[in-house]
Formats: C-alpha cells, sequence, structure tokens
C-alpha cells in the first residue's frame, strides 16, 4: 500500500510546473485601470505576447453597466485578430471577421408563404382587439 501511495505522490509531483520552466508565463507590459464608479469604469492592458485589451464603461438607464471595448491577439499567420464588442440592454455584440456568419437564404420566400403570414398577422390582430372589447 505504502508502494501505491508513493507511486502516487511521484506522478503528481513529476506532474507540477517546474520553477525554471517559464514557457507559460507570459509579461504584462501594461495595465491601466479606472476603479468601478456608478457603473464606470475603464481597463486597458498589454502582454509581450501581442494580446492587447480595452475595455470601458458607463452607467446605463436600466441600472446596468452599459460596456464597449476590443481585444487583440496574434494569429500563428502574424496576423492579428480584432474583436470589437459592446454589452448594453440589447445584450452583448461582438463584431469581427472571425465570427461566422450565416449563409443567405437561398432562395426568395414563395408568394404563397407571405399571404399566409399576412394572414396570421392578421389573425393575431383580430384575436388582440377581441381581447380588448
Amino acid at each position: 500500500m505504502k508502494t501505491i501511495v508513493f507511486a502516487a505522490l511521484l506522478a503528481v509531483a513529476a506532474a507540477l510546473p517546474r520553477p525554471d520552466d517559464d514557457s507559460h508565463e507570459v509579461a504584462i507590459l501594461s495595465d491601466d485601470r479606472v476603479q468601478p464608479e456608478g457603473g464606470a469604469y475603464s481597463v486597458v492592458f498589454e502582454t509581450e505576447n501581442g494580446i492587447q485589451v480595452s475595455e470601458s464603461a458607463s452607467a446605463g438607464g436600466e441600472g446596468q453597466s452599459n460596456s464597449q471595448g476590443v481585444f487583440r491577439f496574434p494569429l500563428d499567420n502574424g496576423e492579428i485578430a480584432e474583436v470589437k464588442w459592446v454589452a448594453n440592454e440589447f445584450g452583448f455584440q461582438p463584431e469581427s471577421s472571425l465570427l461566422p456568419v450565416a449563409p443567405a437564404f437561398p432562395h426568395p420566400i414563395p408568394e404563397f408563404v407571405l399571404e399566409q403570414i399576412r394572414f396570421a398577422e392578421e389573425q393575431r390582430r383580430n384575436a388582440d382587439s377581441d381581447e380588448d372589447k
């Protein structure tokens, strides 16, 4: 039993990162922050491996913080990827050429389908007006 425990401890110790192995450490080149005040804040930082983050926020009308920002990071091919975003009462809205785009609808909507949609909307309006009476 002692041998099994010793072997397990030895395996755990071997898996721990070594103090002289800093291949995963990345230096922070700059870090500028303005602490939250009334829902407003800002954060800007950059790392030595090319990651850049900029984010700021202001108080929103519904009690939330409306924030916006951008982050950039290097891709394996040397290009810089960029994601701009806004987060507010309408949710999180990212913009980037990296994000997938839904394909265009393959064909126009047939007229009989549009007629059914119009008919359903008319029935819904009629039902709503009946409830108001």
